[in-house]
């Protein structure tokens, strides 16, 4: 069942000194009607390959003594193998009494991360961090950028060796991590991702069935056709700044789309879109909603990517709403 959208923002007008419009001109009635890409020849059949390629990896994850605990959780570090024998790191959550009834993985921005967070969750969760490959500080390998502009340019020569495939296979390889180590995860076992993480969650949720639900902050990578006529200040710069010169690259981007695949995701997504999103632009995220499936849900921020006085509360009552529709 799809729910209305529900506006999480007081509506006043925000603040700025970028030099172009964040809402690039859409109001929410016109985010809610920006479509999705076509799918491109093959898309499926590259996806269920290249997800067939990473449930034959032999993750052999390891996880370290505690390196710390609190709010009713043990964290550990973790290390375990991805897509083309790349050896990655993160953190392991598992709540202190040892009682565990889900999972999740907990994917994070092109920004990286160096620990772990807050999840709207039930405390009975085990939850896998990772860092995706080249990025955060247990993500580094050797010739993957780590810096963002030239991370998501990094092998866009070709589909094949495009490194948001490798990324998604990141997510699948510690969903497999997580669930050897804690297998009382997979009771039940959901995906959420900001940002980055929201938009290759995205991409890699229609190809494994293991995931319940999933629930996508601003997420990045949809509707690139329209992405490339936009600026902003993300990783979405350098693609348009490089398909102004190459415009091939629009051809590898197609089968990297996060709201075309998400017309594929068929299990219960919750969605928190921006109207006014500097890094992402705001109709990349709302295509991502709109092309969706299954059940969903959408959470209009007022702005994102964006510090204000308003940042923390509107962080509590997102994550609020996350957990009652995880939850429920």
């Amino acid at each position: 069942m799809n729910h209305a959208p529900h506006i999480g923002r007081r509506g006043a007008r925000v603040h700025h000194a970028y030099p172009f419009d964040p809402t690039h001109g859409y109001d929410l009635d016109a985010l809610l009607a920006v479509p999705a890409p076509e799918e491109p020849d093959g898309f499926a059949a590259f996806w269920r390959e290249l997800r067939a390629r990473a449930a034959t990896v032999d993750v052999d994850p390891c996880a370290g003594p505690p390196e710390g605990e609190g709010g009713g959780v043990v964290v550990r570090p973790v290390r375990y193998t991805s897509l083309g024998g790349v050896r990655l790191g993160g953190w392991l959550t598992v709540p202190a009494d040892g009682r565990v009834t889900r999972g999740c993985v907990v994917g994070h921005g092109y920004g990286g991360r160096d620990g772990v967070g807050p999840l709207p969750l039930t405390r009975h969760t085990a939850a896998i961090w990772p860092c995706a490959r080249g990025l955060g500080a247990r993500g580094t390998h050797p010739g993957i950028p780590s810096d963002a502009a030239r991370h998501v340019l990094h092998g866009i020569e070709a589909r094949d060796t495009y490194v948001h495939g490798g990324c998604a296979a990141d997510l699948w390889c510690a969903a497999t991590a997580l669930l050897d180590l804690v297998p009382e995860a997979a009771g039940r076992l959901d995906y959420i991702g900001a940002s980055f993480g929201g938009g290759i969650g995205a991409l890699a949720l229609p190809w494994d069935d293991r995931f319940a639900a999933a629930a996508l902050v601003v997420p990045s990578f949809g509707a690139h056709p329209l992405r490339l006529t936009l600026p902003c200040t993300g990783s979405g710069e350098a693609v348009r700044v490089r398909h102004a010169s190459r415009p091939e690259t629009a051809e590898v981007l197609r089968y990297f789309d996060a709201a075309t695949a998400a017309a594929r995701i068929a299990i219960p997504v919750h969605v928190a879109a921006a109207l006014f999103d500097p890094a992402v632009p705001p109709p990349g995220q709302f295509a991502v909603h709109n092309a969706l499936a299954g059940p969903r849900e959408l959470y209009v921020l007022e702005t994102g990517h964006h510090d204000h006085p308003g940042v923390p509360a509107a962080e509590r009552r997102l994550a609020a709403s996350q957990q009652a529709f995880l939850c429920s």
